[in-house]
């Protein structure tokens, strides 16, 4: 069992937790037009971002830092899970014009947050996290962020895109 804070509160993660070398685990989460999305549906290098609600300030900048930077990087996809409704997500997306990260929604078997060990009991959200895995399915960079209001590491989460491409 893994722990977390929240506004400095101890929080506990379930799931299995990922580490670089694992290949990526299989999930099944919904699409904002409420479609099954599972890890075969992706390839190439990705961007595995989880957090607690897109709709909230920190989650908000950090979508957005990435929907501007995986568009300078060709076949790099990045993806945003959260437990966040798909149609919120997806009302988010087109609010804020993010149309280069895709939104994902773990609400209804919370498969991701098991898979990463990303889902944060206690919330009933998932924690904010990075994972960075290859066009082999290898994952080749985790970061499970201590404080959840806190931001992520950009530069070294593209360093690590940048590495693997």
């Amino acid at each position: 069992m893994n722990m977390v804070k929240f506004q400095g509160a101890p929080i506990t993660l379930e799931g299995n937790r990922v580490s670089v070398g694992d290949k990526l685990p299989s999930f099944k989460v919904t699409t904002n037009d409420l479609g099954e999305f599972t890890e075969k549906d992706t390839k190439g290098v990705r961007v595995f971002l989880t957090v607690p609600s897109i709709d909230t300030p920190v989650c908000n900048m950090e979508v957005k830092k990435f929907n501007e930077e995986i568009d300078k990087l060709e076949g790099v996809t990045c993806y945003t899970i959260s437990m966040d409704l798909p149609f919120a997500q997806s009302r988010w997306c087109a609010l804020e014009g993010v149309e280069n990260v895709k939104t994902l929604s773990d609400y209804k078997d919370r498969s991701f947050a098991q898979a990463t060990g990303t889902y944060a009991k206690e919330l009933g959200l998932l924690t904010r996290a990075s994972f960075v895995v290859d066009s082999n399915d290898n994952v080749t960079f985790v970061e499970y962020l201590e404080e959840i209001t806190s931001e992520p590491s950009y530069d070294k989460i593209l360093e690590a895109v940048k590495s693997v491409k």
